[in-house]
């Protein structure tokens, strides 16, 4: 395979230019139903998506567990030569998905109205818990679709297809273009509409996947044999997927407290650009809204830079399963600088174009709330995005562990950041500094979660750097 022979720097082109554009897709979702719903039905429609996103969360991080797993599995088998193997790690994660989408499914739509209360802290207003649980019936609706989708262009980018899942990816990207506007405003369906937008979409992209993995010209595809649940198979997607899963549901977590702090202290701050005394209505809304803006513009570039993970990932696994450490070094020199280059552009447009971004969801003139949320996300970006030129580099490096095997120590980085050093602030800064300590925690989280990550892969290349020394010494 060319993984082992091409140079590196086409190698990384070629993988990763398809997945950043798939990658980014992915994120563009959010923010269209965003821009969508903000001028279509307004800011509070906005707050209520916002108090969904650590269910989202908590539902993606299964599916990226299993599809990130998987996919990092038959990496390793490729390189081994072994694709008989990869095909049972392939059917192996279709039955995960499907077990774990339908069980996710029954339980947030049975007991839906406690866990929105639980993620919002039990402050929201009943106009923001009542767009949240509109949009979430339906999205919760087509779970299986979606970790079915997700999980199987994760595995189509590691057996050697990555054009393919970019297109499969932008197919649901136009469609959820052209239907969002159309079930919005054409339809009236409100914030529904965009959630239908979203499951039909994927579900138009999950047909084109299984045609794919059903055709005989495929270099893997579904075979009868395959779809068997093995204990050793399911355990390896599992320790390798758990990182992805616990970064997603310490984000989860995350967001549940930064909602909970900004609810509770939005607009109490001396340093908050509203004031809950001048604010006529609930100001911890606003708040909570504005939070969600930023977070679907800071994961669109978070986002892109996993996306030259996605692409450094098949060609890591099979080198290293390969023992071709020199490559692997290589590869991983590459993706910092490029994942580097993207959050530092981040950085330049959220530092110094707050509002532009911000008016790009909601329309200020609409009302005093959309008003004071166009104020509330230039205030946050500027502050969030402090040492953001650099958390491309910790992006790069959680993942570099995973795609290696050492499961442990890439679940540690991808705690580190949220569990160690964000919650606690989050839990100290908003009581004495409103919403402004809120943002002020997460620069400072990411501070320290690179000093880590930094540290623990500067040992990890010298390891790599012996291994291919012995390597080379013993022929």
């Amino acid at each position: 395979m060319s993984l082992g022979t091409d140079s590196i720097g086409k190698l990384l082109a070629r993988y990763a230019i398809p997945a950043i554009i798939a990658m980014a897709s992915s994120s563009l979702y959010h923010i269209i139903d965003s821009i969508f719903i903000g001028h279509g039905v307004g800011g509070a429609a906005i707050s209520g998506m916002a108090v969904t996103l650590p269910i989202m969360n908590i539902s993606a991080a299964f599916g990226a567990m299993v599809g990130i797993g998987a996919a990092a599995r038959i990496s390793i088998r490729l390189g081994e030569g072994n694709k008989r193997a990869a095909e049972h790690i392939l059917g192996n994660a279709v039955l995960l998905n499907l077990t774990l989408g339908i069980s996710i499914m029954l339980v947030f739509l049975l007991f839906l109205d406690p866990i929105l209360v639980f993620f919002s802290g039990g402050n929201a207003s009943a106009e923001t818990l009542d767009y949240a649980r509109r949009f979430m019936r339906i999205i919760m609706f087509g779970n299986i679709i979606t970790h079915l989708y997700l999980g199987l262009n994760e595995q189509l980018r590691a057996s050697g297809y990555p054009q393919k899942a970019m297109y499969i990816m932008l197919t649901s990207i136009v469609l959820c273009t052209i239907l969002n506007p159309l079930f919005i405003f054409v339809f009236k369906w409100g914030i529904e509409g965009s959630a239908w937008a979203t499951v039909i979409a994927q579900s138009c992209s999950l047909m084109i996947q299984l045609r794919h993995y059903t055709s005989k010209e495929s270099f893997l595809r579904f075979k009868r044999s395959s779809f068997r649940f093995n204990r050793k198979i399911v355990w390896a997607i599992i320790s390798i997927g758990l990182a992805p899963f616990i970064l997603n549901v310490c984000a989860s977590l995350v967001t549940r407290f930064m909602n909970t702090a900004l609810l509770e202290y939005g607009g109490h701050g001396v340093y908050d650009v509203v004031s809950a005394e001048n604010f006529d209505g609930n100001v911890g809304d606003v708040y909570v809204g504005a939070y969600g803006i930023m977070n679907r513009v800071l994961l669109l570039f978070i986002m892109m830079a996993q996306g030259f993970n996605q692409g450094m990932q098949p060609i890591v696994g099979y080198n290293y399963g390969a023992k071709q450490y020199d490559r692997v070094l290589k590869v991983l020199k590459y993706t910092i600088i490029c994942a580097t280059t993207v959050t530092t552009i981040a950085f330049l447009i959220g530092f110094f174009f707050p509002h532009q971004v911000a008016s790009a969801f909601v329309d200020a003139s609409r009302s005093a709330t959309d008003q004071a949320m166009v104020n509330v996300v230039a205030q946050g970006l500027g502050i969030t995005m402090i040492i953001f030129p650099f958390v491309g580099f910790q992006v790069v490096a959680g993942s570099f562990f995973q795609y290696i095997g050492r499961a442990p120590l890439a679940m540690f980085l991808s705690a580190t950041r949220q569990l160690l050093f964000l919650l606690p602030m989050l839990l100290i800064l908003p009581k004495h500094y409103g919403a402004t300590g809120a943002w002020v925690s997460m620069p400072i989280a990411d501070c320290c979660a690179i000093l880590v990550a930094g540290t623990m892969l500067t040992m990890q290349i010298r390891k790599l750097r012996r291994m291919e020394h012995d390597i080379r010494f013993s022929r």
